[in-house]
């Protein structure tokens, strides 16, 4: 551990809705039981009192403390495929001391490509030299990454500039996109999670069921459990809200203690159907479903989603893009609730869920009834280079 500098070179880095520390795995122990010490430090944890995490650059909620270790493709990096770079995502607990790579994260990763050029990692796989190029002076480079965590590979296109010396490095700041939760406009980042189904259990419906039933104060409460990006539990709101013996007229506060105890049993016990260890509290997520409001035309389906026992004040990206496959599948929760849409050429399909904190439009492509990517346009933002204390 001493051989290990202090303070460690880092970025912060805003990615989607979440922001988080990425490193340089080049900069850590080579074995990575040893990194739980300096993880902890670097994000302020644990802080049982306060749960505010001030002691270093955690923000008190699963969204602000991650942490991304990026380096060269290892030997075993996308068993066979061509991969740029690879990554690992770490979930470190708020209150306690809970390390947690069970699972990736959609919104850091879209800022995997760019902090590896930025850091010499890797060159951009592809350069796309294109009409919006001329027009806007910049061409697109795609990063092929390799998440350890779900042994998948994440594709990310974002637009480049090219320097004197030849060097690549992204641009951020075109106003090319606005996504919900975040103010302003920023460069267009295609994130595509690429043949997704399976992340976390090796199948796309891990109990083998469309529906299974789960039990909470005496009701029946039916689950679709999906692998897809990240394993995920969708409930039916109107299951949840007869489960909790409210009345039809009685609108649920997902934000109050005992919302919060039902989805926290639920998960667990959708978690043991799943295979996966109740005890993660990272992985499976959860997610309430629900139909539009009448007249409510900008969306198909709406999304109160739990993260680490908290409802997120967005959606978790990879919640997203296993919804937005999930809807495709007959006979799922997710698809009987969905309104009905029209696939686009290629079969590729859009699905728009609005969450808490606006909407957010995911794609999925098919072929031969299997999803071969997942999509969303993210934007990301460089925050700060430099050096942090652990």
């Amino acid at each position: 551990m001493s051989a290990v500098p202090n303070p460690l070179q880092a970025s912060f880095l805003r990615g989607g809705t979440s922001k988080g520390i990425y490193l340089n795995r080049a900069h850590l122990p080579a074995d990575p039981a040893e990194w739980d010490r300096i993880f902890l430090g670097i994000m302020g944890s644990p802080d049982p009192r306060y749960g505010r995490q001030l002691n270093g650059m955690g923000g008190g909620i699963s969204s602000l403390s991650k942490i991304c270790v990026v380096g060269p493709p290892s030997a075993d990096s996308g068993a066979g495929q061509d991969v740029d770079v690879e990554y690992t995502f770490v979930q470190i607990g708020i209150r306690d001391e809970v390390i947690d790579t069970s699972g990736n994260c959609g919104n850091l990763s879209s800022m995997i490509g760019v902090f590896a050029l930025d850091a010499g990692l890797c060159a951009p796989h592809a350069l796309h030299d294109t009409a919006g190029a001329a027009q806007t002076g910049h061409a697109r480079a795609t990063v092929r990454a390799w998440n350890t965590n779900t042994r998948k590979r994440v594709d990310t296109t974002f637009p480049v500039v090219r320097d004197a010396a030849g060097r690549v490095s992204a641009v951020l700041d075109l106003p090319q996109a606005t996504i919900a939760g975040v103010y302003g406009t920023a460069s267009a980042i295609v994130l595509d999670f690429v043949a997704p189904a399976g992340a976390g259990t090796g199948k796309l419906l891990p109990s083998g069921r469309p529906i299974d039933s789960l039990a909470h104060g005496g009701r029946t409460v039916r689950a679709s459990f999906i692998d897809a990006t990240n394993p995920t539990v969708f409930i039916r709101g109107d299951d949840l809200h007869a489960a909790l013996g409210m009345s039809e007229t009685t609108k649920v506060d997902f934000t109050s203690a005992p919302v919060e105890d039902a989805i926290e049993q639920l998960r667990r016990s959708g978690a043991e159907a799943m295979g996966l260890d109740p005890e993660v509290q990272a992985q499976p997520k959860i997610a309430v479903l629900s139909a539009p409001e009448s007249g409510d035309d900008e969306a198909d389906i709406v999304v109160h989603a739990y993260s680490m026992g908290v409802l997120h004040k967005a959606v978790p990206m990879t919640v997203g893009l296993c919804l937005g496959v999930a809807a495709e599948v007959a006979d799922l929760v997710p698809y009987a609730i969905a309104k009905p849409r029209d696939a686009k050429d290629g079969g590729e399909r859009m699905l728009k869920i609005r969450h808490p904190g606006g909407v957010v439009v995911v794609g999925s492509r098919w072929k031969d009834g299997e999803v071969i990517s997942a999509q969303v346009i993210r934007t990301g933002r460089r925050l700060m280079k430099g050096v942090v204390w652990w």
